[in-house]
């Protein structure tokens, strides 16, 4: 068994409305940000997985996505896997 980390990005799918991103793009001119647009919130979650290989990880975090970390109705998960340094 090896120890994996895991960033997992959960985004809202497109089409589906923003209201976090939209007040965000609001504000950004008053703040100087002139010209930024299309701004999406989304969230991050880092995890470490023990399994036997990458591709187990792999399964386990799509798994744990689709339970848990988001809802596969509105939002799209990307995932990636990396090896833990020892």
């Amino acid at each position: 068994m090896a120890i994996f980390e895991a960033l997992v990005e959960v985004q809202l799918r497109p089409g589906i409305s923003d209201p976090q991103g939209a007040t965000i793009e609001r504000a950004l001119p008053a703040l100087g940000f002139a010209g930024v647009s299309g701004v999406r919130a989304g969230k991050a979650f880092r995890l470490q997985v023990e399994a036997a290989g990458a591709a187990e990880a792999r399964r386990v975090v799509e798994e744990l996505c689709s339970r848990l970390l988001a809802n596969p109705v509105i939002e799209d998960t990307a995932v990636s896997i990396t090896a833990s340094a020892p």
